[in-house]
């Protein structure tokens, strides 16, 4: 399965999916799926579509490779729904601050079992699937193929969970701002996103101060106020790798199997426990 899917949320999703249908089946779709058999693949809100090469099977009279055309259909969640659940996650700073930093937290399905729903396929009435080959079973070896891209294709963008039941990444996120915890979050996140602004020059131009006539030599070295003797040190960031998780997890370049935010987060804590010696 990792070579279909790295991510948890996209592990999860295979973990779905094997509750519901034939193992064996999900073995052969496994075998097409990394056979290269699919060759047409599209996700368009809650509608995946595929087309799937079959096999040569002069037994059964096929002597050119068939091509088939898959359909998978994803049950939305109604608005009422989706507006109860966005609600609860915007009241969770540890949902809506993973969430507004592009990840999936761990968590996120007990959020929905509170109200009695599901992010993640649960039964076979959540989905819809057909597919234009003689096989009469459903899932046949196909649409079990085409299940394991839809798992890879979590690993770039974990968000196609939430469409895939009806409500865009950008309706998301939009609804999740509106909270009082995602307006905090979303302006530090804006804030940090400033465009740079340019400057007249790299350095700074110095200045001409009139010094007053009474003036104390001491008082002119060293000040009027003292610095404290101790100095409290900063608050330090509730959130590690920041600037890594805001693209999100898996990049292009990153071919390794473990997370990209994980090893990101192991290196900050390296340097800062160095930092500190």
């Amino acid at each position: 399965m990792a070579q279909f899917s790295r991510s948890w949320w996209g592990q999860q999703f295979i973990s779905a999916i094997e509750k519901l249908t034939d193992s064996g089946r999900l073995s052969r779709g496994r075998s097409y799926a990394r056979g290269k058999k699919v060759k047409g693949f599209d996700i368009d809100g809650n509608l995946i579509t595929a087309q799937v090469r079959g096999s040569v099977n002069p037994y059964f009279g096929v002597y050119k490779e068939p091509l088939y055309f898959i359909t998978i259909e994803f049950q939305p969640l109604s608005k009422a729904k989706w507006s109860a659940a966005v609600a609860l996650m915007a009241s969770k700073a540890s949902i809506v601050s993973r969430l507004l930093l592009n990840e999936i937290p761990d968590n996120i399905e007990d959020t929905f079992a509170q109200l009695n729903l599901n992010l993640l396929p649960g039964s076979r009435k959540d989905f819809k699937t057909s597919c234009s080959c003689p096989d009469w079973s459903n899932p046949c070896k196909h649409i079990a193929g085409v299940y394991y891209l839809v798992a890879a294709e979590l690993d770039q963008d974990p968000f196609l969970l939430f469409e895939l039941r009806g409500l865009s990444r950008q309706d998301l996120f939009n609804e999740l701002a509106k909270s009082p915890l995602g307006k905090a979050l979303s302006a530090e996140l804006q804030a940090e996103q400033a465009a740079p602004q340019p400057a007249e020059s790299y350095y700074t131009s110095p200045e001409t101060l009139d010094v007053p006539k009474e003036t104390e030599l001491r008082e002119f070295w060293h000040g009027k106020k003292q610095l404290p003797q101790t100095m409290e040190a900063l608050p330090e960031n509730p959130v590690s790798a920041i600037a890594i998780k805001k693209q999100g997890d898996y990049p292009a370049f990153w071919h390794r199997d473990n997370s990209f935010i994980t090893a990101m987060e192991t290196l900050y804590e390296q340097v800062k426990a160095r930092g500190q010696l």
